[in-house]
């Protein structure tokens, strides 16, 4: 075997990363862009932001660039990722993103580590506001774009984040999709900004909405989770939490209201975490379907 005696960094192909600063100041986030090397369509790139921009952009480039030279097998085409992420190493900035994803008004919680920061939440509004009103200009000045396929996705708290989107700005993307959202979160929170988004639907709105939690987000533990040390403790965080069952109620709850169309999904034996790379999968399926309609359609509510 021969080995070459430089190692060479491994790159994401049509991948770059941009540090961007706020129009107002402030800590930039960190965007990662993947724009496929073709040309564009005459109506342009569908488009699929993310959030947690560290932690999935690998993940997302590759699947897609695996099934997109398969359009008619796999149903995916080419499109645009942006993800939002922070000038981290890791794939998360817990801090951060606790501010960013969390719907306001938001609390104050202790550290995550001694001598660090107080953990605060609320600054969804914020973070949509730079993804609408300086994000995206600035990403449809890099390529030419189709501005009615715009996908966001997020997991956990970003799936909290993305519920927040839909109901505070509904004609921002075409399809919304919720992994493992954090519904519970402070009491259920968002539950006020979902009843005046109920109150007042947008006339016109043509939403598809994918919620979803994995198998052992329910009441029940993983196989490696039965007998450890934190059996109990975890059974106690399934009663709080309530993924599934929080995550099914709304999505038939959002299945009746007039232009959308929402489903649940639950991705058998997945965890929180697991499921992460599952649901990015499914966020590019939904985002960049060749046929669309077909995905969502199959996987209807039952009425």
């Amino acid at each position: 075997m021969t080995v070459s005696p430089q190692a060479s960094p491994a790159l994401i192909a049509d991948t770059t990363m941009h540090d961007i600063v706020p129009v107002g100041g402030g800590d930039p986030w960190r965007v990662f862009i993947h724009v496929p090397s073709g040309p564009a369509p005459e109506a342009g790139w569908p488009v699929l932001y993310m959030t947690d921009g560290n932690a999935v952009i690998a993940t997302a480039a590759d699947a897609m660039r695996a099934q997109a030279f398969y359009p008619l097998g796999t149903n995916v085409g080419w499109g645009v990722i942006v993800a939002i992420g922070y000038p981290v190493e890791s794939a998360y900035d817990p801090l951060r993103r606790s501010w960013d994803l969390g719907p306001p008004p938001g609390k104050t919680y202790p550290p995550f580590h001694e001598g660090t920061s107080e953990v605060r939440t609320g600054g969804a509004g914020n973070f949509l506001a730079f993804i609408e009103d300086e994000l995206k200009p600035w990403v449809a000045g890099r390529t030419r774009i189709d501005g009615k396929r715009q996908a966001l996705y997020g997991h956990s708290f970003g799936g909290l984040f993305a519920l927040y989107a839909l109901f505070t700005r509904p004609l921002s993307f075409r399809t919304f999709i919720a992994a493992s959202p954090a519904i519970y979160w402070e009491d259920r929170a968002i539950d006020r900004f979902l009843e005046t988004f109920e109150a007042a639907v947008p006339d016109g709105l043509t939403a598809n909405v994918i919620l979803s939690a994995g198998e052992y987000e329910t009441g029940k533990l993983a196989p490696f989770q039965i007998g450890a040390d934190d059996e109990q403790k975890r059974l106690e965080q399934k009663k709080l939490t309530r993924t599934d069952e929080f995550a099914r109620a709304m999505a038939e709850r959002l299945d009746a209201l007039p232009g959308i169309r929402a489903s649940f999904e639950l991705h058998a034996g997945e965890n929180h975490m697991s499921i992460l790379p599952v649901t990015v999968n499914r966020a590019l399926q939904a985002a960049f379907a060749v046929r669309q309609g077909n995905i969502a359609a199959a996987e209807r509510l039952p009425r």
